[in-house]
């Protein structure tokens, strides 16, 4: 009799293991398909968007249509040169002055502030940053800077950029860092190095990879902005004449062509995304270029 309950007892469990077996294996097909689907379904919404603006832009490119300045409105003629340059003086700028002070701020949150109040306050606003509107901080680049000067300027286009970039560049850099391995800091404390010298010289560079990856991730963010612009360099038909003065830019210029009620308008505004696109790759495949050549991989988070 008990032999008999013994052997029921080992079938009920059996079974019990079987349909728990069967029960996850099913599970696991589902997310696995679903992850497959929603990498297909990104891929083919980002593929329809590259192809769409590629087919209507590429018609538009042409050597005047990069160099010339715009033409009178209804006219046909001109072209986007002053926003290719303006592009790349704004985001140029912003970069140099949110790159560094992002990758400064990462490092305090990851190497020296710990898990207090203050750094948690810090990261806290610094996660409600990144999601903040940029009507807004252009409308804050606008009462601050705007205003003070007396004119729309290329410093407060580039300052509500780098404030929209700075986050970015916090948060990648603070994770990025956490995950260098602790062993590798003790290797140097034994060594006697300071800590500052374990952190630029050791840290930062076996982290470098992540780091590079997010700041190229914040720029390709700013540089298709378009409210802050509005709202900081008010845009221009002419080449650029000063940093206190006001620049046209590819984003801005994209936003005015699509508002014109005419064919070439639009014709140009494709043209203009188009380039704007090929300015972002070219700057990313830049970047990985020169890595590449120093010896080290970008988009690689971890040692590099």
């Amino acid at each position: 009799m008990q032999e008999e309950s013994k052997t029921n007892y080992k079938e009920r469990l059996q079974d019990m293991m079987l349909r728990r077996s069967s029960r996850r294996k099913l599970v696991d097909k589902i997310v696995s398909i679903s992850a497959i689907f929603s990498v297909i379904l990104s891929v083919v919404l980002l593929g329809s968007i590259l192809i769409e603006v590629v087919i209507n832009g590429a018609r538009a490119l042409s050597i005047n249509f990069l160099t010339l300045t715009p033409g009178a409105i209804g006219s046909g003629l001109g072209g986007i040169g002053p926003a290719i340059e303006g592009t790349l003086i704004v985001v140029g700028l912003a970069s140099a002055i949110g790159a560094p002070v992002g990758v400064l701020a990462g490092i305090y949150l990851s190497e020296f502030a710990g898990n207090g109040i203050f750094p948690s306050s810090v990261r806290f606003f610094n996660d409600v940053l990144v999601g903040l509107p940029s009507i807004v901080i252009g409308i804050v680049a606008y009462v601050t800077l705007v205003i003070a000067l007396g004119s729309f300027s290329v410093w407060a286009g580039a300052f509500a950029l780098s404030i929209i970039m700075i986050p970015i560049v916090v948060r990648v850099t603070e994770e990025t860092l956490k995950i260098v391995p602790n062993s590798t800091r003790e290797a140097g404390q034994s060594l006697g190095i300071p800590k500052r010298k374990i952190i630029m010289n050791i840290v930062l560079k076996s982290a470098r990879s992540g780091v590079i990856t997010g700041i190229i991730l914040a720029v390709s963010r700013i540089a298709g902005e378009t409210a802050p612009l509005i709202m900081t360099i008010l845009g221009t038909d002419l080449y650029f004449t000063s940093l206190t003065g006001p620049v046209d830019a590819l984003p801005l210029r994209i936003w005015r062509l699509a508002s014109q009620p005419y064919q070439y308008a639009h014709d140009f505004g494709w043209g203009a995304a188009l380039v704007l696109i090929l300015l972002v790759l070219g700057l990313s495949l830049s970047l990985r270029l020169v890595a590449h050549k120093r010896g080290f991989k970008i988009g690689t988070i971890g040692a590099g």
